[in-house]
């Protein structure tokens, strides 16, 4: 077998091999591990072609194909577009503000995978653990077999339509305090799978209500508590709750936005369906959705992501599991050849999620960027993929 000697650098070569070593260190003690504000000509984009991507929803508001949006792109950390253009809450003239708090809907779905992930660190759990070794319920034929994993990528073989059974438990002798999360994700064991889990995949909501429920026995902590001090207060997501039947949000609720599902007649004005501090339908925090923030908060949350699981000198996850997460488990046939990994819907070469109410958020590693797209018109026309066009048009440089 012939070997390689290391080739020689002549002192020319050297100097410059170590100016480069010196170049390289000094770009990456300046990238920044908190996100702030700058100009988008100091990231390599373009202002003007970035205005015009706000103009597409400025355009959608004055349309009335949507009641108002907040927009962010953020690249390399640095927040190079953050507006709010319509309303809040149009019946009340309160305009869109860029600390308007969203319900998040299933974008709540990437929060309980970094929770799980992170038992998952601590050796709590492991992916491959079944369900059943957390809940007796689950110790059946049609759902004995069920991992953690699978419940993560969408590939249970659970169908089950609404997100409990209904109706919710009513409190009795044995469970007094019925109903809460761990007892209405237990029942699911008894529907179980319909078809064989692993094999196929189809989104489910009760598959991350049990997840969460998974959090709260193995953590011995309300969900709502457990992403508070293990994820919203580390990374300092002040305006990020996980919404329940009476919950205050610390007194914020007037800045939640009113959700707008339908309009008032054939091409009326949009009718709020979804009131701040009105009614919801759980007693409790749930994992399929529920979640409630701010697009600030929740690019916080994204740029932790896309550092490799770190912010502000606060580790939330290994490096790998950011990588385990973000990585295809399954293939979704349909157009735009997406992915699912853990938590994420994967894409052209990015990964992200949205949420039934509104709201969407990508991360494309490629080119540094995080991008948010807030509304509280689940029904209307948004210009989500021409904004996200345009973005990446608007990179002029590295």
């Amino acid at each position: 077998m012939r070997s390689h000697s290391p080739r020689r650098v002549g002192s020319a070569g050297a100097l410059l091999l170590l100016l480069a070593l010196a170049h390289a260190g000094a770009l990456s003690a300046q990238r920044p591990t908190t996100v702030s504000y700058a100009s988008p000509a100091e990231v390599g984009m373009s202002a003007a072609v970035l205005e015009g991507a706000v103009g597409l929803y400025e355009e959608a508001v004055e349309r009335g194909d949507l009641v108002g949006a907040v927009v962010l792109v953020a690249r390399k950390g640095r927040i190079v577009l953050h507006e709010a253009v319509g309303w809040r809450d149009k019946e009340a003239d309160l305009p869109m503000e860029r600390n308007t708090m969203f319900r998040m809907a299933s974008n709540t779905k990437p929060v309980i995978a970094t929770a799980v992930a992170r038992m998952v660190e601590r050796g709590q759990l492991r992916y491959t653990d079944l369900v059943r070794d957390y809940m007796p319920e689950w110790d059946n034929y049609r759902a004995g077999f069920i991992t953690v994993g699978q419940l993560l990528s969408h590939t249970s073989g659970l169908r089950i339509p609404t997100l409990f059974l209904q109706p919710l438990m009513e409190p009795s002798a044995e469970h007094p305090g019925a109903p809460t999360l761990v007892l209405e994700a237990a029942r699911f064991g008894k529907v179980g799978a319909q078809v064989p889990p692993g094999e196929s995949y189809s989104y489910n909501n009760p598959g991350y209500n049990t997840l969460a429920a998974i959090v709260e026995i193995v953590s011995g902590q309300p969900l709502e508590d457990h992403l508070r001090e293990q994820i919203y207060a580390p990374l300092g997501m002040a305006d990020s709750y996980n919404h329940r039947a009476g919950h205050t949000l610390d007194g914020k609720l007037d800045r939640m936005g009113a959700v707008y599902y339908q309009r008032s007649g054939q091409g009326g004005d949009w009718v709020p369906g979804g009131t701040p501090g009105g009614p919801t339908a759980f007693p409790f925090a749930r994992g399929s959705g529920g979640m409630v923030s701010t697009a600030m908060d929740y690019l916080v949350f994204c740029q932790m992501f896309l550092n490799g699981g770190t912010y502000g000198g606060t580790r939330i996850l290994r490096p790998g599991s950011v990588e385990v997460m973000t990585t295809s488990k399954v293939h979704i046939d349909g157009a735009g050849a997406a992915h699912y990994g853990y938590g994420w819907r994967i894409a052209n070469g990015a990964y992200g999620h949205g949420g039934s109410d509104g709201t969407e958020a990508w991360i494309d590693s490629e080119r540094e960027i995080v991008g948010l797209v807030f509304t509280q018109t689940p029904r209307g026309r948004n210009p989500l993929a021409r904004f996200r066009e345009i973005v990446n048009l608007a990179i002029e440089g590295p």
